[in-house]
C-alpha cells in the first residue's frame, strides 16, 4: 500500500491548502480509503498525528447535515505563541 511520489507531493500541497478542520477530514478519508494500515501511512504521508486522523473519521461518522454547514473556522495565529515569539 504505496501512493506514487507524485501523488503523495500532490496530496500534501492539497492538504496544505486547507483550514484546520477539512485538514483533519481529508486526512481521515484518505486513511479510511486504503483500509487497514491506512491511518499509518497517510500520518507519515501528511506529516500529522495517528490521533488527529482518529479524530476526524470520528468527525465524518458523527457528522450531520446541520454541522455540515458551520462556517467558524479558527483564525491565523490564535492559540498560544511561542516562547520565542514574546518579547520580554
Amino acid at each position: 500500500m504505496c501512493y506514487s511520489d507524485e501523488i503523495t507531493d500532490l496530496m500534501r500541497k492539497h492538504h496544505q491548502s486547507l483550514s484546520e478542520k477539512d485538514q483533519r477530514k481529508y486526512a481521515a478519508i484518505e486513511a479510511v480509503k486504503l483500509g487497514h494500515g491506512g491511518i499509518i501511512y497517510i500520518a507519515r504521508v501528511l506529516g500529522v498525528d495517528r490521533n488527529t486522523i482518529a479524530k476526524g473519521i470520528k468527525e465524518l461518522k458523527s457528522e450531520s447535515d446541520t454541522t455540515c454547514n458551520q462556517q467558524r473556522i479558527r483564525r491565523r495565529g490564535g492559540g498560544r505563541k511561542t516562547r520565542a515569539s514574546v518579547q520580554y
